[in-house]
Order: C-alpha cells, then structure tokens, then sequence
C-alpha cells in the first residue's frame, strides 16, 4: 500500500512539476510572442487603448491619434496622406503597420526599452501611458516639389543633405491614403488593403529603399571614381571612344545611345566620356579597370550592403561578383546584374558633394516624450571614405559638365551650379521602356541637397524617354525647393 501511495505521489509531484514549468513558459518565456501576435486582440486593445505618438515634420503633425468612441479608444488620423504616405506608411487593426508606424513601433508606443524610466513613471503616479513623438528631416518643400514633379508617373526621389545625411525627400510614387487602412471598420479596412494590394504601381511599396534597379549610367560615377582613385586617370586623360564595342571573348557589339559617335577621333578624355555618357568609353575603361577595382569602389559607396537602415531597413544594392570581361564592360555602365536603390544613388551624389566622405541617411531627428523632453536625438555619423577629397572635387567638375553642356542640361538652375549624371538604363525585359534616372547636387561649390531620381519605365515619355528629359527636371524641382530658388 505504501508503495503504491509514494508512485501515486510521485506521479502528482511530476505533473505538478510539468504544470508549473508549462506556466512558467507561457508567462514568460512565450510573453513577447503572444503579446505580439496579431491574433492577440488584447494586444490591440492596449495599444489604440493610449494615445500613439505622432509623427511632426516642420512642427507639424502628419500622423496622430485621435480619442473615438469606440472599445479601441483612439484611431489614427493622417494629414497630407499623399504626400507623406511613403514615408508614414500605416498602421491598421487589421492589416498591421508599415514604413516608420511599422519600424518605430516600439517608441509611437511608448514601449521602446529607451522609454523604460518614463514608463515606470506613469506606474507610480497613475498617469495615463502615452506613446512618444518622432521628428523627421524632411523639408516640406522637398517633398511637396518632388510629388508634383512626378505628377502621375511611377517613380521614386530621395534628397540628402551631404553633410549630415539628413532625408530631405523621400517619395515614392504612386502614393495611398493610409486613413482608409486605419478605420476600425475591418470590413472597410480589409477591402481598402486588398485593393491597394491589386493596384497599378503597388502603391504600399516605398520604392526609394526596398526596390533597386538597373542604375543604368548613372553607375559611371563609381567606374569613373574607381579609374581617379586608381591614380592612372586624371579627368583629362584621353581613354578609347569608338563608335561600338566589341566585348571581349564575343562577337557582340555594343553601341552607344542611338547608335551615335562618340568623338571623330575614336578618343576624347574621361570628363567628356562622362559629360555626354559615352557607352563604349565606359565599357572599356571598365574592364581595363578590372572587376575587383570597380566592386571595391561600389562598396565604398554602400553597394553589397545589408545593414542599412533609415529606421526603415533599405534593400542591399548589388555589384555582381566574379564577373567575365564581357560582362564587366556592361557593369561598368550600369547594366548586366548591378542593380541600385534609389537612396543608394543618392548617397553616391552625397558623399561626392561632401568631399568624399558617405554621411549614414537618417530620416528620424529627435524621439520626444509626451511631456516634450527629449529622449535620443541623431547626430550626424559617416558610413564611409566613399573616395579622396581630390577625386571627389575632379568628379564635381565632371558633373558640372555633364549639367552645362552634357547629357544633364535640364537640371540647369538660374544662377547655381548644378552638377548630375543622367541615366538610361535598359530592364532587361523586352518590350519595356527603359527607366529615367537622374543624380546631382546643388549648389556646386556649396552643396546643400543631393538628389536621385528614378522614373520608371520612361514614365509618359515610354521609350522615348532617358534621364536627361524626363528625371532631370524633377531633380531640378526639388533642389530648387531646398536651396530656395
């Protein structure tokens, strides 16, 4: 009888044991997951239970709750949803959050691990919970002058402050209106979001970091910085210019933009191969250069890296590795497998205005409590020696042609220097209109903005389109906005 007493107690102690331990785990080794599942309606309930912090550009808020009189207790609201809706992206009962609602969640919530001590305040004087506030670095004008820009076409811009990396811009077109995701009506909600999934454009992407593209000759920049840096090149170093190309180990000629000469001479220097993006200069000069010589330069500037965020994480932009000469030509004009984000771009334009030195792009200035105090504010950091201040300066002077008497001509501004590589860069696929690209900064001699624009698949220009006519004028709205011409 004994025995069988201690064995039935055994087995009470061992599911007692298991009990406890199955406890231990929901509580709190599951806590974070269950707490963050979306099917967790209680998770909802305390988040739209307390007021979420806005997000204020220019002082100004572009997102913010407002009290409803329903069980969640406040619903967000936009401002301008168009113009910001890149940017803000949108927070729904429903179908979640995106852009900064999704990427700084934690800190709209007031439950960032930097907002632990106020937290704990509101426990001891009961107050009630209240997310904290986020300021951006956009310029208004920038953004506004970059929407209208690109009217109806689909496309991205991104402007950058050189010397800090501050986001002045950041559009990606076509635009949403989040308000129609964040209705507590799911019904509405679910059917706004299935018919902006299905829409033309994919509107709820942010084109400007998670897309990147053939950046077309607009990657002459980093051949031409790798042949500087090498120190056989000089700007004025006359390089190969014939009127096509055979690349190496094929029979397959490569011309230049429709079909035109380059130089009678079949030679002209690098900052003229650059002014008017002679194809077959660049092509040669690449694979003269070498593979590894140009990747190493395209590092330098932020391509093949993963780590990038804005908050928002920024796709990796790509230089292809172990490539054959054939294929290096075309790498070395922006084709083949290279592919570019538009911010990447911008960042290239950036570090050159700043003399050779890549600031990390931020887009969030200051985190403040609901009480106003501030809880982290950026400062200005750089990612990368992108090249020396000499080759940043020959390359400015490059570009400065490129915009007075090259290719860029459109991005002329009254009275500024204006410096900027255009590019037309090919998809790939057949029967599709090459995509637009222009980027540049202003002034020259003072740079206040870099800007990169990409207007897809030649917007209303179609194939007849290239950078010079149809992104060079866009830049040239939105550095006109921020340097106040």
């Amino acid at each position: 009888m004994n025995t069988a007493l201690r064995r039935l107690a055994s087995v009470v102690v061992i599911m007692f044991l298991a009990l406890l331990a199955g406890t231990t785990w929901v509580q709190f080794g599951q806590a974070s997951a269950l707490n963050n599942d979306s099917r967790n309606v209680r998770t909802l309930y305390r988040e739209y239970g307390k007021p979420r912090g806005p997000i204020i550009v220019a002082g100004q808020p572009i997102a913010q709750s407002t009290a409803v009189d329903d069980p969640f207790g406040f619903q967000r609201s936009y401002s301008q949803p168009e113009l910001y809706s890149t940017v803000t992206g949108f927070y729904s009962v429903v179908n979640g959050g995106s852009q900064l609602e999704r990427s700084m969640n934690d800190v709209l919530t007031g439950q960032a691990d930097s907002l632990f001590w106020q937290r704990m305040q509101a426990l001891i004087t009961g107050a009630q919970p209240q997310g904290s506030s986020i300021e951006l670095t956009l310029d208004p004008a920038a953004q506004q002058a970059a929407v209208d820009a690109l009217g109806g076409q689909q496309g991205a811009v991104v402007a950058i402050e050189p010397s800090t990396g501050k986001i002045l811009a950041m559009v990606s077109t076509p635009g949403f209106d989040p308000n129609a995701l964040a209705t507590h009506d799911t019904t509405a909600a679910s059917s706004a979001y299935q018919q902006l999934l299905g829409a033309e454009g994919d509107p709820l992407r942010n084109s400007t970091t998670s897309d990147n593209y053939p950046p077309g000759s607009t990657f002459k920049l980093i051949t031409a910085a790798a042949a500087l840096e090498s120190g056989d090149y000089t700007a004025e170093t006359q390089v190969p210019a014939p009127d096509t190309y055979t690349l190496p180990g094929t029979q397959t000629q490569l011309p230049n933009f429709g079909g035109s000469s380059c130089a009678a001479t079949g030679q002209m220097s690098l900052a003229d191969a650059l002014r008017i993006s002679c194809n077959t200069a660049f092509a040669e000069l690449g694979v003269d250069l070498g593979d590894d010589a140009i990747r190493e330069q395209a590092e330098r500037f932020g391509f093949d890296s993963a780590d990038l965020t804005v908050p928002m994480r920024v796709a990796e932009s790509t230089y292809p590795a172990e490539l054959a000469p054939d294929r290096t030509a075309l790498s070395a004009i922006g084709q083949e497998s290279v592919r570019a984000t538009p911010i990447q771009m911008a960042m290239v334009s950036a570090a050159i205005a700043n003399g050779g030195t890549l600031m990390s792009p931020y887009l969030v200035q200051t985190v403040r409590t609901a009480d106003l105090d501030v809880v982290s504010e950026a400062k200005p950091s750089e990612l990368s020696e992108a090249v020396s201040a000499g080759t940043a300066q020959q390359l400015t002077d490059m570009m400065l042609g490129v915009v007075q008497s090259g290719s860029g001509t459109s991005a002329q501004i009254s009275g500024v220097q204006v410096a900027g590589k255009t590019g037309t860069a090919q998809t790939g696929r057949d029967g599709e209109a090459p995509h637009a690209w222009f980027t540049g900064f202003a002034p020259a001699d003072d740079p206040q903005v870099a800007v990169a624009v990409i207007v897809q698949n030649g917007g209303d220009a179609g194939s007849e389109a290239t950078g010079g006519r149809v992104a060079a004028p866009i830049a040239r709205a939105v550095m006109q906005a921020v340097i106040g011409q």
